[in-house]
């Protein structure tokens, strides 16, 4: 006999379902059950039991609205009751009840080719089916692979813990090739968007040699999507905690969840174990974290791992943690300013300031001493302009963290965006008159700050970089002191320039001639600039400054700064002698005050053969590139400090740029946790 969809043919005894008595469940709940199944669309089960030897067989029918004792059903296949043989009597029905089966022993009353019809019992048994819910999908795209064998398919329904889904073999593939007793890597798709993969074993299988369908469990309740940090971000818990809202990717249906801690890096959420929705792995295109209805962000996000409770325990939640992978730099940083403000209530990212009140701070801290106000006093009004625009606007291209207290600034520190991938931090001061600790905690901010955003792609958070100078006791104890503790210049480098201001020949002539030429850099330039420093320092300071030979391309910054209302250009010339390389000199242009100390607005010249370049060649040089800025002393960096002495070059500080790769985050936590430590035990 043959079996049409709608009807199953079990060819073993009942199953056991007429012989578990569960929880009595009235008919008042059954018929609400039923009503709701109508409401949805959906069938329940009718079972017929053969009379003698047991076996049963099932047709899907779907019922008709039912207000008493009586329920009529329709047939889900019309051809349905006429494989019912003369031999087998109505048994039972299996209605759905979420993770429950309710098992009805009703009357039959009438049957049809279109309509059965029954009188419900007076109550009817629930059985417990799973302890988890299993949804419904709808055929979404999945690969199975195991051992270089790819199977296309379809994704059935899932829950948490394990994925049904049908498998087609499209010839010469065959289902012999697939060995159930090694894991498979599934991979679910919603057209280019990668929702799962991950690693599965077979629980079952069962169907044909064309399609067949796989139960897949992965084998790991987390996942690792970043390298693993011993400083971990630091995890808060809100009241009110805020919910996350999103649209789930399998089932298209909206799924709403209590957060139960946040950090600047991910956040956890609790669901309950049976309705649970998070797979480890799963990815989530959109989600949105609301808090109290009033302040809304969305991100996308990662379910990186799955707490259950243990075996026997009466909690029936289940703790999932999520990463952000990306978010709008705008709504992060508002999303970081709330976890800081949340932490201490006097740490502030990005807030509005009183620009009296910080310029005074400026004066008073000596941040902005007599020798340094003497370049910036001509400039003070377009000084006042772009922190205005700084601190008003808050463009993504800079960030601000202030310490204060009864509206007291007590420590600040900032950053900026000035190459690809690379932020300068500077403007760092601090009161030591009314704290003696806001210098520390303005650099707490930051650090923290880096340390959630930098695997974020918005961010461009590759490198972080300041200069300081050698004499200056905090810095050269905090930076320059990692640095030399790390010992590894991939991860942490120090690089000293020599620092003056070049003023330009009131007659503008043009002493280079012969075989001296200074034309734009090429990518060759770039790449036996590369060679050289490589010998000479080793360190990072050409893939911060956007020196590396990849790099030559950085009108994409430029633009962004342009579409913010702020200027950035940046100009690369190389100084050659008979078209052998000597220098490479980078001239920088910003709004006046984008940097205090001028680092954002100066030229910067890197010698490579100091031996063949004399000192009136660079100085011909800088006078041409002089005209680019509007003031008469430009600010130049010259490297190596080596050359300046050498030529007699005569210069006014060493400044040292620190540069940090992000990727030694936890190295450079672990020298300040001990450094600090030993300061306070001195102090």
């Amino acid at each position: 006999m043959g079996v049409p969809n709608g009807v199953s043919h079990l060819l073993s005894v009942d199953t056991g379902h007429d012989q578990a008595h569960g929880k009595s469940v009235s008919r008042r709940h059954l018929v609400n059950r039923l009503n709701y199944l109508n409401f949805q669309d959906r069938s329940i089960q009718v079972n017929f039991k053969h009379k003698k030897y047991g076996t049963i067989i099932s047709c899907q029918a779907k019922p008709l609205p039912c207000a008493e004792d009586r329920l009529d059903c329709t047939w889900a296949e019309p051809t349905a009751p006429g494989l019912i043989p003369p031999d087998y009597a109505l048994h039972n029905l299996c209605v759905a009840d979420d993770a429950r089966l309710l098992l009805v022993k009703p009357e039959l009353i009438a049957i049809s080719d279109r309509l059965i019809s029954f009188r419900l019992p007076e109550a009817c048994d629930e059985v417990e089916l799973r302890k988890m819910r299993r949804y419904p999908c709808d055929g979404m795209p999945v690969k199975f692979m195991q051992q270089s064998a790819l199977f296309d398919g379809r994704l059935m329904d899932f829950s948490a813990r394990a994925f049904r889904v049908e498998i087609t073999a499209a010839p010469p593939q065959t289902f012999q090739w697939v060995n159930p007793d090694l894991p498979v890597s599934l991979v679910i798709s919603d057209g280019p968007e990668h929702l799962y993969s991950g690693e599965c074993r077979i629980v079952r299988q069962s169907g044909g040699e064309q399609t067949r369908t796989f139960v897949l469990e992965p084998l790991s309740d987390q996942i690792r999507r970043f390298p693993p940090k011993e400083f971990r971000s630091l995890r808060l818990r809100l009241v009110p905690a805020p919910d996350v809202v999103f649209r789930h990717p399998f089932t298209k249906k909206t799924v709403n969840l209590k957060t139960y801690d946040l950090s600047g890096s991910g956040f956890s959420v609790v669901e309950d174990r049976y309705e649970s929705v998070l797979a480890p792995g799963l990815m989530i295109p959109v989600l949105e974290l609301n808090y109290a209805n009033s302040f809304r962000l969305t991100c996308r996000a990662q379910v990186i791992y799955r707490n259950v409770p243990e075996e026997g325990s009466d909690d029936s939640r289940v703790k999932c943690g999520l990463a952000i992978l990306d978010m709008d730099a705008g709504d992060h940083v508002r999303y970081l300013a709330l976890l800081h403000q949340a932490a201490d209530g006097r740490s502030y990212l990005c807030n509005d300031v009183d620009l009296d009140v910080l310029w005074q701070f400026f004066f008073e801290s000596g941040f902005i001493y007599p020798q340094k106000y003497a370049f910036l006093q001509a400039n003070k009004e377009k000084l006042k302009d772009t922190f205005a625009r700084l601190y008003n606007r808050h463009p993504r291209i800079a960030r601000h963290f202030v310490y204060q207290d009864g509206g007291v600034i007590l420590g600040h520190i900032a950053m900026v965006r000035f190459y690809t991938d690379s932020w300068l931090i500077h403007h760092h001061a601090a009161s030591k008159a009314r704290s003696s600790r806001a210098g520390l905690m303005v650099l707490k901010q930051i650090s923290d700050y880096v340390n959630d955003l930098h695997n974020l792609l918005s961010a461009h958070l590759r490198y972080v970089f300041c200069y300081f100078r050698p004499d200056n006791k905090f810095p050269n104890r905090v930076f320059g002191g990692f640095a030399r503790d790390l010992n590894d210049p991939a991860g942490c480098s120090l690089d000293s320039f020599a620092y003056f201001h070049f003023q330009r020949p009131l007659q503008m002539r043009d002493d280079m001639s012969g075989p001296w030429e200074m034309v734009p850099t090429r990518p060759e330039d770039l790449a036996e600039l590369e060679s050289w420093y490589a010998q000479e320092s080793g360190g990072l300071m050409l893939d911060a400054l956007d020196l590396a030979p990849a790099a030559i391309d950085r009108e994409q910054l430029s633009q962004e700064y342009r579409e913010l209302g702020f200027r950035r250009e940046s100009h690369l010339f190389s100084l050659k002698l008979a078209g052998s390389l000597k220098a490479v000199i980078m001239v920088n242009v910003s709004d006046p005050g984008l940097n205090l100390s001028n680092f954002t607005s100066c030229t910067k010249v890197i010698v490579l053969d100091g031996e063949d370049l004399p000192g009136g060649i660079l100085s011909a040089a800088l006078a041409r590139v002089s005209a680019t800025y509007e003031e008469n002393g430009m600010p130049v960096l010259l490297y190596p400090v080596h050359y300046a002495e050498r030529t007699g070059i005569p210069y006014e500080k060493i400044y040292t740029m620190w540069t940090l790769n992000l990727r030694y985050l936890d190295h450079y936590f672990r020298f300040c946790a001990e450094l600090f430590r030993q300061s306070d035990r001195t102090s």
